[in-house]
């Protein structure tokens, strides 16, 4: 069974961080997956920069631009990941656009994410229905879940879709815009948060963007599997440290 589906068998108020690769500094990466580790975390996400992220945010964009700048590239984080499974045995997604899988050559790239140990992808800009109809099968075959995003303005049949073709969790946009903290959920969010609940879809569901603190945390998790946690935690990195993470991950579950 594949980490992430164990992930969601066995716990509950799931927390998932996301960092840049190559932030703050290009060769933080293992550091970082072993400080998340340490303190506790149930799943890691791994952006994969790229120069023109249209889902996120000023933060998680800096990041990818620094990151960037600083070399970062498909192959140097295969090369970083090498031994990711002698640093950890929590589930490892790496979220990333398609134009550099695309470049990579989409099955060397689920190749090369099998041999590492990666469990599963997040690509924000490739369709459902070009993934069901083209890439479906190389994913698979490379045992790797694909997560997809659901927003508020994603109509239920499309909902009811990406819930039958889904073997990972879905990914439940807290609001339809780009990345970035908050501080505290709007009623319209928690609306949508229950009227996707009351679908009783079979796939679980974790809540991004805008999860920034307890508060949201604890909001999120009220009415989902788990949270993600990015911007919020590319800020402390950047403020505090690779050092320093156990002490974000700490006043999120205090």
């Amino acid at each position: 069974m594949n980490r992430i589906n164990k992930v969601f068998e066995n716990k509950k108020e799931i927390l998932s961080i996301y960092f840049t690769a190559g932030f703050p500094n290009l060769s933080d990466t293992s550091s970082i997956i072993e400080n998340l580790d340490k303190s506790g975390v149930d799943m890691i996400e791994i952006g994969l920069p790229f120069s023109d992220p249209i889902a996120d945010g000023p933060t998680i964009q800096q990041s990818s631009s620094t990151a960037l700048k600083n070399g970062m590239t498909t192959k140097k984080l295969f090369s970083q990941l090498k031994d990711l499974r002698k640093l950890t045995n929590i589930p490892i997604i790496i979220m990333g656009y398609f134009n550099p899988i695309m470049q990579y050559g989409v099955e060397p790239f689920c190749k090369d994410c099998e041999s590492i140990g990666i469990d599963g992808l997040i690509v924000p800009d490739l369709p459902v229905d070009i993934y069901y109809n083209n890439y479906k099968k190389t994913f698979e075959k490379y045992n790797l879940l694909n997560m997809f995003l659901i927003t508020p303005q994603t109509s239920i049949e499309r909902v009811k879709f990406i819930d039958k073709i889904s073997n990972g969790f879905i990914y439940m946009i807290s609001s339809f815009s780009i990345t970035g903290a908050v501080n505290s959920f709007q009623k319209e969010q928690k609306e949508y948060f229950e009227r996707i609940n009351k679908m009783n879809l079979k796939s679980p569901l974790l809540i991004g963007f805008g999860i920034s603190n307890r508060e949201t945390y604890k909001d999120a998790i009220k009415f989902s599997q788990g949270a993600i946690i990015g911007s919020a935690f590319i800020k402390h990195l950047e403020k505090k440290g690779v050092n320093k993470i156990t002490d974000f991950i700490k006043k999120i579950r205090k």
